[in-house]
């Protein structure tokens, strides 16, 4: 199998696991957090959301500096509801499906650096970088399902059943 129909197809699995924990989503709940040193909820959705677009970037970027000079960053608007934050995932994940599309196995083993200040804090193949964000992405959606355990919301089934969803 090529690499580019191995992540394509792990993509849209994702994808789907994450459009459901979304759709989970309440709102007004921006900012809540378990604990003081834990990330607000909407900060962490709208990561879920969104790593699809740190995925395009791997594919279509050479690297990517998490910490440039002033201005520099991109933020993504925040999404306040379950809607917006699936709508979010659906653009994100689209344009990550284009950029599988339009690339080859030969470039996904090419380098790609992940820099901080300019200084290149990891540099792998991308097919390693891609993995080790879509293992990134699951880990945060995990940590997004405790989360709407503490709230009060329904956790989806992801990987089996849940005590809310027994639709697996």
């Amino acid at each position: 199998m090529k690499l580019t129909e191995f992540f394509r197809e792990e993509i849209d699995r994702e994808v789907e696991r994450s459009r459901k924990a979304l759709a989970q989503a309440p709102s007004g709940k921006s900012d809540w957090k378990p604990h003081e040193r834990s990330m607000a909820f909407g900060y962490l959705a709208n990561m879920v959301a969104t790593i699809p677009m740190w995925l395009q970037m791997q594919i279509e970027r050479d690297e990517l500096d998490v910490a440039p000079p002033k201005g520099q960053g991109m933020r993504p608007e925040p999404k306040e509801t379950s809607e917006e934050l699936v709508k979010a995932l659906d653009d994100a994940a689209n344009g990550l499906r284009s950029a599988l599309d339009k690339t080859t196995d030969e470039h996904l083993r090419t380098n790609w650096k992940l820099l901080a200040a300019g200084k290149v804090v990891m540099e792998d193949p991308r097919y390693v970088m891609i993995q080790d964000t879509i293992n990134h992405w699951t880990h945060h959606r995990g940590q997004m399902t405790v989360y709407l355990r503490l709230m009060g919301a329904k956790v989806p089934a992801l990987y089996g059943p849940s005590a809310d969803d027994q639709s697996f």
